[in-house]
């Protein structure tokens, strides 16, 4: 039936037409279909804008945002709040006693708190990797000034052990109890600190309240940089703000004297830049008696 409306339509009526409404006719018949076309075609890169974006932003296993996503066949570690001692990915430096609360965390007071998440034989070491944990300060240990007291993420690192200094490379995104926050650079343990790069008071006091701590770290420029990011959920509502950011290419240098620093003979510069993977990721805290719930680490695919 519509081959038959075509022809008639072509020989009893467009034949007819004189030629400017035939040309009108065509250049509106033609105008209407790429308009269509067009139509289509941004709706479906619109469609697809928005799968991309749900993809970014999808949650973890444990219902928290993610900044970036999980990379294609990229480890990724959970803690076991069950029971978290029952991992064999998993240490607790000092071995401190943990008590499980009514809220399902688990609290536990120690000077020197160390969770270290290590790396099997056969898989890989954690390099480009966003870290994310809940916390709550119950209480201060030792109120001295002189104590460090905070709560850090330490990646790119293997044991801290003055045995083997050497292996104490890593990279620390912290937050302390009053509320700032800063990146510290270790070369190696326990001479190779460097000074920390900090924001004073991203936020108010933690103590006595849950609060959502992530930092991710990632090389850039080819491998020749490497780009620190601090994230915090204040309102302990999956609410993510970036608080803090630096990127390390060259010029972040140890405070330690030229005698003490080289006295470990790693073979390291001053400014050495944590370029490399390590097979240890450490939730670390130190002077508190802390809650937490909900860690993991995942290996990310870094922003292009």
């Amino acid at each position: 039936m519509p081959d038959i409306i075509m022809y008639l339509f072509n020989h009893y009526v467009f034949k007819e037409m004189n030629f400017g409404i035939k040309f009108t006719f065509v250049f509106l018949f033609a105008s209407s279909l790429l308009f269509l076309t067009c139509l289509l075609f941004f709706n479906n890169i619109t469609v697809f804008a928005q799968q991309e974006n749900t993809t970014i932003n999808a949650d973890d296993l444990f219902g928290i945002e993610k900044i970036y996503p999980t990379k294609s066949d990229g480890r990724e570690w959970y803690i076991n709040m069950s029971n978290p001692k029952n991992d064999p990915n998993v240490t607790f430096t000092f071995n401190p006693r943990l008590a499980k609360q009514d809220d399902g965390s688990w609290k536990i007071r120690d000077d020197h708190i160390r969770i270290n998440v290590d790396t099997l034989n056969g898989t890989e070491e954690w390099k480009n990797v966003e870290i994310t944990g809940y916390v709550k300060i119950d209480s201060i240990i030792n109120p001295r000034k002189s104590v460090i007291t905070d709560i850090d993420w330490v990646a790119r690192t293997d044991q801290h052990n003055e045995d083997f200094p050497c292996h104490g490379l890593s990279l620390h995104g912290g937050i302390y109890p009053d509320g700032s926050a800063a990146w510290k650079k270790e070369i190696w343990f326990t001479g190779g600190y460097t000074k920390e790069k900090s924001v004073p008071k991203i936020t108010d006091s933690l103590m006595n309240r849950w609060i959502g701590w992530k930092t991710v770290i990632y090389n850039t420029n080819n491998d020749s940089a490497v780009k620190m990011e601090s994230y915090l959920d204040n309102s302990n509502s999956n609410h993510w703000v970036k608080v803090f950011e630096i990127t390390d290419n060259g010029g972040w240098y140890a405070s330690s004297s030229d005698k003490v620093f080289y006295s470990a003979n790693c073979g390291r510069s001053k400014d050495h830049m944590v370029l490399n993977s390590g097979p240890i990721v450490t939730f670390r805290a130190d002077n508190v008696v802390l809650n937490f719930q909900d860690l993991s680490i995942r290996e990310i695919e870094p922003p292009k």
